[in-house]
């Protein structure tokens, strides 16, 4: 079986054949990204993966969404209505607040995360839920959005007022065991 090296593309005909390949491939690399710029990224918001959410770039349209399931006192998964678009379920943080973590580093941690999540799934089940300021979370497969219910209009400052969650900016999150 013949293998490409940069000798082959001395040889005329080897060579030309393997040019041609590589010059369509890369073709239609850049005419996928000319026609459909957005076909790699999340279909909530344009801004790659691993960028820093920045308000300015924020996606203002409000979103229906149906919680499919709790994770913890921060993060749910929803099946996010994107009228034309069909639906698709996507995990949803909330913006500005840090809860404790389920995989805790001590019993106070998991007594803070369940009570988090406890809180977050009675804050969710008043229904009606909507999605605005949608943009990338800091990991990929996750966005960051404002989240509000019939009942509750702001579900961050809600967990915050309870003392379920504290003010996150997106930088290192400090302990809850101490």
């Amino acid at each position: 079986m013949p293998h490409l090296s940069f000798a082959a593309l001395a040889n005329p005909r080897r060579g030309n054949a393997w040019l041609v390949v590589c010059a369509l491939l890369g073709l239609g690399i850049v005419a996928a990204e000319i026609v459909r710029p957005d076909l790699a990224r999340h279909p909530l918001h344009r801004a790659p993966y691993g960028e820093r959410y920045r308000e300015a770039e924020a996606n203002t349209r409000l979103y229906s969404a149906e919680v499919v399931r709790i994770i913890d006192g921060d993060t749910f998964v929803a099946r996010v209505r994107a009228w034309p678009s069909p639906d698709y379920e996507t995990r949803v943080r909330l913006r500005s607040i840090d809860a404790a973590e389920l995989h805790a580093r001590c019993s106070r941690e998991l007594r803070l995360a369940l009570a988090a999540r406890t809180a977050l799934q009675r804050l969710l089940a008043d229904g009606s839920v909507t999605l605005s300021h949608v943009g990338p979370d800091k990991y990929p497969g996750r966005i960051d959005a404002n989240v509000a219910t019939r009942g509750t209009p702001d579900i961050s400052a809600a967990m915050l007022s309870g003392g379920y969650a504290r003010r996150y900016d997106g930088g290192r999150r400090g302990s809850w065991c101490g």
